[in-house]
């Protein structure tokens, strides 16, 4: 492996993941896990089944229960009878839900202040490398 490739994942993960993780701004702001605002931005675009929640959360459906159990006390999400299966629920985000899934987007889109200092030039020539990488 690239010295050059290694040192350069290493500084992204550090960019993201240490020196301006929005996580815990975001469990500040909201005031629930960050699991908890993963599972209202899920939601927020598609309704889903216990079933289809826990994969997507790469989880167990026990603790996708627990999560929404919690969602639900708080009125952010609401439980229905799946229309073709009556053993099944399926799992809606409620409007004021949505508006805090809308928040937690905002918080995790806003850009870090040395990434916002860069000359348009260089946040260009970033922004071009990175769409190769993520494809």
């Amino acid at each position: 492996m690239s010295e050059t490739a290694e040192r350069v994942w290493e500084r992204m993960r550090v960019l993201v993941m240490e020196r301006h993780d929005r996580r815990k701004f975001l469990v500040d702001e909201l005031g629930m896990s960050f699991v908890k605002t993963k599972v209202l931005r899920r939601l927020a675009n598609r309704p889903m089944t216990m079933r289809e929640l826990a994969e997507e959360l790469l989880t167990d459906r026990p603790y996708a229960t627990v999560l929404v159990d919690d969602l639900e006390e708080r009125g952010l999400v609401e439980r229905t009878v799946h229309p073709d299966d009556r053993r099944s629920r399926i799992v809606h985000v409620t409007a004021e839900g949505r508006v805090l899934a809308e928040r937690a987007s905002k918080i995790l889109a806003t850009p870090p202040e040395p990434l916002l200092a860069l000359p348009a030039a260089e946040l260009a020539k970033l922004d071009e490398i990175l769409a190769r990488v993520t494809g």
